[in-house]
């Protein structure tokens, strides 16, 4: 039996069929890392799940866990969680992430103690190898994937990745873990805004997360029944808003729901953002800034309401928990495939694979001739031009 099992392990990949590739993985034990970047969301944990069932289960790897994301690699040794079937179970319906993330720290220009900025990604690199891992998956959006497709370029390390944001505006996917919750939670925003404007006679105005897209607002607007819709894709006037909510009161209407994305701008075109503690400029303030023009043009008595993180918070929905389900296992199998440099996504109802490069050429906005762009309008639905 011995030398039949170096026999076959001496078999060339390159002339060989996939499905013997697949078995000749299995054959081999490797030692694969998993890490969630940039943003949390609902869903992370699933995926991280779906990953360690496919690769203990089906392919008897171990995995391990790497904390804080690529800064677990750079600390020394480098900080790791070995994951194991026995001891994920929970982690369907748990928001966040077990492992930890920063949307903090480019490895490339790392900001050190003193203020100076250092490259650090030899460090990741160097940490990989300490780890002896076979492959490395990345649960991320655009900014960390594209991240990491460098420093995997750079240290010929193996990577696949999975992509996860709740704007959704990953391209070459459908679908990105996080999104479906988060838009049920503005949803559900909606639905309560319902009855309080409507018991005041107010304007609600919902603002959500949205930094280069509109999707979570047109979806969430859509389905929570949204009177106005504003997303950064399209220009909007506010006098067309001020008349449409006019025309509102006049047919007894006397209340409106109005959902933006923090991403949209002034009517001239100005961003408007907040500086945090650290003084870093971050989008926030649109919903105070379109309430005092409603306001003032209208006379209607307007609230605003931020959710903020509590989209990223929380239980998955059922769809963020499939889908990050349907990607851990597919990440996977790319690795047993030998297919580095990829991303998982959801196109057509099915998990295909596409390269990382394609992924992050670009970021995925809302097309103004998008379905469902058009069924709000068809709708009477608002949405500011």
């Amino acid at each position: 039996m011995g030398k039949i099992y170096l026999s076959v392990a001496k078999i060339e990949y390159k002339n060989s069929h996939p499905l013997l590739i697949k078995i000749l993985n299995m054959i081999k034990h490797k030692r694969i890392g998993i890490l969630t970047s940039g943003g949390d969301c609902a869903g992370l944990n699933p995926a991280i799940r779906a990953v360690v069932y496919r690769a203990v289960g089906t392919y008897n790897w171990e995995v391990f866990g790497i904390s804080q994301a690529t800064q677990g690699l750079m600390e020394r040794p480098p900080k790791t969680i070995k994951l194991i079937n026995e001891k994920i179970d929970y982690l369907l319906t748990a928001g966040g992430t077990i492992l930890g993330t920063t949307n903090k720290g480019d490895p490339f220009a790392f900001i050190m103690p003193d203020g100076s900025a250092r490259d650090r990604s030899a460090e990741i690199i160097e940490g990989y190898h300490l780890l002896k891992l076979d492959a490395l998956i990345g649960i991320g959006g655009d900014g960390s994937l594209t991240i990491m497709r460098k420093v995997a370029q750079q240290g010929n390390l193996n990577f696949v990745g999975i992509p996860k944001t709740i704007d959704n505006d990953v391209n070459c996917t459908e679908l990105s873990i996080g999104f479906d919750t988060a838009v049920k939670i503005a949803t559900e925003a909606l639905d309560r805004l319902h009855f309080t404007a409507a018991s005041h006679s107010r304007v609600m105005i919902l603002e959500v997360m949205g930094r280069d897209a509109g999707h979570i607002a047109l979806n969430a607007g859509i389905a929570g029944g949204a009177d106005v819709i504003l997303i950064p894709e399209i220009p909007y006037k506010i006098d067309r808003i001020c008349d449409y909510i006019c025309k509102r009161q006049g047919l007894g209407k006397n209340y409106s729901l109005v959902i933006v994305a923090e991403a949209v701008r002034t009517e001239t075109g100005e961003p408007v953002t907040i500086n945090d503690s650290f003084g870093q400029s971050r989008f926030g303030g649109i919903g105070q800034y379109l309430a005092d023009k409603i306001s003032l043009c209208s006379g209607a008595e307007t609230r605003v309401t931020v959710l903020g993180h509590i989209q990223r918070g929380g239980t998955p929905s059922p769809t963020d928990r499939l889908i990050a389900s349907a990607f851990g296992v597919a990440a996977v199998d790319l690795i047993a495939e030998g297919k580095y440099g990829h991303m998982v996504a959801w196109q057509n109802r099915q998990v295909v694979s596409v390269p990382i490069a394609d992924a992050i050429a670009k970021y995925r906005e809302v097309d103004p001739n998008d379905t469902l762009v058009k069924t709000a309008r068809s709708m009477g639905i608002c949405l500011g031009d």
